[in-house]
């Protein structure tokens, strides 16, 4: 096992590059980057990076030439002939050949395209614009890269022995964690971590304890290359980014309130099974289901990822009863905020009437909370987000307002059109 503190204390970015593969992504923007190369190869998607976590300024934190290394760096990385063979040939959610040889063989040439970086005030912009298929995959890499490097710049101030005080607080409290779910009877818990960990090595090391310490109950993680080197489950379906993109290439009302089961149906005819969880509140929970298509309500579960999971999980369940279907045959994904108590807490009021899993991200890879002066380590609030695509913005309004984002008129349009009436706003840790 990796020494992660001696590692931290020794480290250069040449010889410890943030991101180390392509396949250092999670598995989600592999499938979606397919289905986009299938269905919308001609997509010209600019994305940008978000700080909603305005109390961390990036730009005063982290060097720009360091970042710039970094990103750099990235542009190099090309798939490995392991990698390769690893997608090619692995068997994912039970089917062989999950990605068709016209993709592979694109993906196997890729280089990721130039990205723009531009200081503004205490923050950074940073955006990549071109092919969707092609800048999509730099949101994974781009957040994990600002996320440890602002770590570095907070590590880099400590000596030896206060890093591996550090790390040996911070691996109790993972432990400490995972010993409170072994007391939950079927249990279903993944890793999906990557977007917003502390650090690879550091992701490294709770998959790892994750899966000593809870053994079947750990589904796997959605990191691509730790799922290869660590030979667990690659997790992952699809995100909000697509509906988002759909939606704005509609180019009327109608067309828009069609866009986001036009994904589905795209989806649908690529994947099957456990690939087919429907992320519904893009626009709205509850309008999107109301109005959803009745052969969605044969799709295999759900996955939850804003607002009250309670009410988003008992609309669901409705919803599934109210189509003729059995909600105990059904899967409910809660992912959003989720740490042990939450965790306990859904289990309990949920185990029985559907069957549950769990999608644990920020809190598991990035809980430093409280463990240097001032906080400077705890986890905060950055996305990378497609903000239009052919020149038209790109608007995502959630279950919770406060992860809403897009022009103030095409929000207001967007919530006629999908009837989203009055939001219960709620804090936005993560």
């Amino acid at each position: 096992m990796v020494d992660i503190a001696t590692r931290v204390y020794n480290h250069k970015w040449k010889i410890d590059p943030i991101v180390r593969s392509l396949i250092d992504t999670d598995f989600y923007k592999l499938l979606m980057c397919q289905s986009i190369f299938r269905n919308k190869p001609d997509t010209q998607v600019r994305f940008s990076l978000i700080n909603r976590s305005k109390n961390v300024p990036l730009a005063h934190l982290i060097d720009e030439g360091e970042l710039r290394e970094q990103l750099d760096h990235i542009r190099t990385l090309s798939l490995s002939r392991g990698e390769s063979t690893w997608l090619r040939g692995n068997t994912f959610y039970g089917k062989r050949q999950m990605f068709r040889p016209d993709f592979m063989e694109w993906f196997e040439g890729l280089r990721l395209p130039p990205y723009h970086l531009e200081r503004k005030g205490d923050q950074y912009e940073l955006t990549f614009e071109g092919k969707w298929h092609e800048v999509m995959l730099w949101e994974i890499p781009a957040l994990a890269v600002l996320m440890e490097l602002r770590g570095r710049a907070v590590l880099n101030n400590m000596g030896r022995f206060e890093l591996q005080i550090l790390y040996a607080r911070a691996m109790t409290r993972v432990w400490e964690k995972i010993e409170v779910l072994r007391g939950i009877p079927d249990l279903s818990i993944a890793d999906f971590g990557t977007r917003r960990r502390h650090s690879y090595l550091w992701q490294d090391w709770c998959v790892q304890a994750m899966s000593e310490g809870l053994g079947d109950a750990f589904t796997g993680t959605s990191n691509c290359k730790i799922a290869k080197s660590r030979e667990v489950e690659a997790i992952g379906t699809n995100a909000h980014e697509l509906p988002m993109v759909y939606a704005a290439l509609a180019k009327t009302d109608a067309a828009l309130a069609k866009a986001p089961y036009d994904v589905l149906q795209d989806w649908h005819e690529e994947h099957e099974g456990n690939l087919r969880i429907i992320l519904p509140d893009t626009y709205g929970t509850k309008g999107f289901l109301d109005n959803a298509p009745d052969w969605l309500a044969g799709w295999t579960g759900i996955r939850i990822d804003s607002g009250d999971p309670v009410a988003a999980a008992q609309i669901a369940i409705d919803w599934w009863r109210s189509r003729g279907e059995d909600p105990t045959q059904k899967r409910v994904i809660f992912s959003d905020g989720l740490d042990v108590e939450k965790i306990k807490d859904l289990h309990s009021q949920f185990a029985g009437k559907t069957n549950i899993s769990f999608g644990w991200g920020t809190l598991l890879t990035n809980d430093f909370r409280n463990l240097v002066p001032n906080d400077a380590l705890a986890p905060f609030s950055l996305v990378c987000k497609a903000i239009s695509a052919n020149g038209a913005p790109t608007v995502k309004l959630s279950d919770n307002p406060n992860k809403a984002m897009g022009p103030a008129d095409e929000i207001a349009r967007y919530k006629r059109v999908f009837d989203v009436g009055d939001q219960v706003a709620e804090d936005v840790v993560v």
